[in-house]
């Protein structure tokens, strides 16, 4: 990226105040970045952990698949899942509140005894699919958040950093230039001057 400038005082002015700016925002940026790729981390190794507790949990019940036939699928069912906000590093991002189940009864004397406890079994797979699919976008709107910071870090750390202290270097030394030359001038215009006056001088005597 190309930094825009002038060589007068006001463009060095302002090109200062943007290399300032940018300097101050960097620490802070970087400190973003590292809390975020941590979170990130943080995030998916939970949805990892529930995706291995809902497998294990559903490998514990193997003995029962041949009864899951005689389950009715209607005594349990989701009604509600209560999400709120948030912030991690400035990020906004789901988290569970909780999960309401609409539970059908059913006869107790009539139905098989583990009826009671697959019930239960569905809702605790239920609940860690839910955790997973949370935090899986957890994961997602972090490492978004912290890509973005990532770019701006990189765009401030080597691209506008360096550009605009070397157009604060161009326009310092440009002005420097201008007023030695300016001083040589006025130097060469009062010897001049001076040698004028002198043959003057020389002249009337």
């Amino acid at each position: 990226m190309a930094i825009k400038f002038q060589y007068n005082k006001t463009s060095l002015g302002e090109m200062g105040k943007q290399l300032k700016m940018r300097q101050k925002a960097l620490p802070t940026l970087k400190s973003k970045e590292a809390a975020l790729r941590a979170e990130v981390k943080k995030a998916k190794d939970m949805a990892e952990e529930f995706e291995e507790k809902q497998r294990r949990l559903i490998d514990s019940y193997d003995y029962m698949i041949s009864l899951w036939g005689e389950f009715d699928p209607d005594l349990l069912k989701i009604t509600d899942i209560e999400l709120g906000i948030q912030k991690i590093a400035g990020v906004k991002i789901p988290a569970l509140k909780g999960i309401k189940f609409d539970e059908k009864k059913y006869d107790l004397f009539s139905s098989p005894v583990w009826f009671a406890d697959g019930v239960e079994l569905l809702k605790k797979i239920a609940q860690f699919q839910i955790e997973y699919e949370i935090f899986s976008r957890k994961t997602e709107l972090l490492d978004h958040a912290r890509k973005k910071t990532t770019q701006k870090v990189n765009l401030y750390e080597k691209v506008q950093i360096p550009g605009y202290e070397a157009a604060v270097l161009k326009i310092k030394r440009f002005l420097e230039d201008e007023e030695n030359l300016s001083k040589s001038a006025q130097k060469i215009v009062k010897s001049r001057q001076d040698q004028t006056e002198k043959q003057r001088s020389e002249e009337t005597v």
